[in-house]
């Protein structure tokens, strides 16, 4: 606990300094003491916990965001080539994706990592499973969202 503590009270104080852009004392003074009771605040709710200081996992997460976006580039050139052929080639598909993650974290990074990336959207997500619907039918192959469940779900602090 005193871990988490200690990040969300660099990020909040870290957040105050950027938000605020002045180093009066009297500024400094109420930062501190709103980091302070904050920090209070959820030791006392008990939410003092790695969702609520989610910041151990940045890097993660940045690299995660990079890869992803190389995916959403790709998918991008795929979408466009298939929407702006004289034949027109899409080919709407629906597949159920299993969910390699543990916990909703993982899972909500999963989904949305699925939405983002152009030609396909999740429509339903289970205990178990995402329904994608994919513009392509060669984008609705389950298989394909293996490396993509694994990366968010580590991207989030999830080892397998």
């Amino acid at each position: 606990m005193f871990r988490y503590g200690f990040i969300l009270a660099v990020a909040m104080a870290v957040f105050w300094l950027a938000m605020s852009g002045y180093f009066k004392p009297m500024l400094l003074i109420l930062g501190v003491i709103s980091v302070v009771m904050t920090l209070w605040m959820c030791a006392r709710m008990k939410i003092l916990d790695e969702e609520t200081a989610p910041y151990l996992y940045v890097p993660l997460t940045l690299s995660y965001f990079i890869w992803l976006g190389k995916e959403i580039y790709k998918a991008n050139i795929a979408v466009v080539r298939a929407v702006m052929s004289p034949e027109m080639k899409i080919s709407p598909s629906m597949v159920r994706v299993p969910i390699a993650g543990k916990d909703d974290m993982s899972a909500t990074m999963f989904a949305n990592s699925i939405t983002l990336t152009p030609g396909t959207v999740s429509i339903d997500i289970d205990e178990d499973s995402i329904l994608v619907h994919a513009l392509l039918s060669e984008m609705a192959v389950a298989e394909d969202f293996i490396e993509m469940g694994d990366r968010s779900g580590f991207a989030v602090g999830e080892r397998s």
